[in-house]
């Protein structure tokens, strides 16, 4: 799941959320993008309650760092990637 934190106020997470978003869907993969316009609290629990094993981050200000939160529901453990290689991380990490 990407969790967009002010989807619909910033051009730059919108953009990034959408590449990433289309990219794991071309690679097959079955993604969800929460656009509801939530906050970050809410998303994170609808994610943890539907179930979903991996989560990704994506906020203005990690952007601008060219980072982005990856939290797998296993371990619940934060970790910053960057945005650059986040689909190829992504991609290795549903390979196993």
């Amino acid at each position: 799941m990407i969790c967009p934190v002010n989807y619909r106020q910033s051009e730059l997470v919108r953009s990034a959320a959408d590449a990433l978003y289309e990219t794991l869907l071309a690679a097959g993969v079955d993604v969800l993008l929460d656009d509801r316009g939530e906050r970050p609290g809410a998303m994170f629990a609808d994610a943890e309650l539907i179930g979903i094993p991996h989560r990704i981050t994506i906020g203005e200000r990690g952007l601008k760092t060219g980072q982005l939160e990856y939290v797998p529901r296993a371990t619940l453990e934060v970790a910053a990637i960057t945005s650059v290689g986040a689909a190829d991380f992504l991609l290795e990490r549903l390979a196993h």
